[in-house]
């Protein structure tokens, strides 16, 4: 097992992993994409576990079924307990995205994942995620 500073989503029952800096948006970018349909998994800190060539990812139990809403404050939400994990997003400043990127891996306890940089606050980075989550990379 192996926890890492990241929030961690579900789309269509795959596992997107946001990880940035402290204050990078990934709460933010989490919230507007349950908004849209997504399910919380875990916030701040994630817990990754790989078994049978899998890599899943779960909140750590003293925080699971909270996020942390800037301006609101910690808010109880419902989470799922566990969920595979499909994305890892790298959150990045605008001039920093690449224009027609590579097709990237990271190699997570032993698991490739797919990874993607995006601008978290462009008004298009929840549609760009659900675009590479249904279209994997690997």
């Amino acid at each position: 097992m192996r926890r890492i500073h990241a929030t961690c989503i579900a789309i269509d029952g795959r596992g997107v992993l946001l990880r940035g800096a402290s204050g990078a948006g990934k709460s933010d970018l989490a919230l507007r994409l349950i908004d849209e349909g997504a399910h919380l998994v875990a916030d701040d800190q994630v817990e990754l576990r790989a078994a049978d060539g899998r890599l899943t990812a779960a909140a750590p139990p003293a925080i699971a079924g909270r996020i942390e809403v800037r301006g609101i404050g910690i808010v109880a939400m419902s989470c799922l307990a566990d969920v595979e994990v499909g994305l890892l997003v790298d959150l990045v400043r605008s001039p920093d995205v690449e224009r027609l990127p590579e097709p990237r891996v990271c190699r997570i306890e032993g698991i490739d994942v797919p990874v993607i940089a995006l601008a978290p606050f462009e008004a298009s980075a929840t549609a760009k995620i659900r675009l590479a989550v249904r279209r994997p990379l690997r």
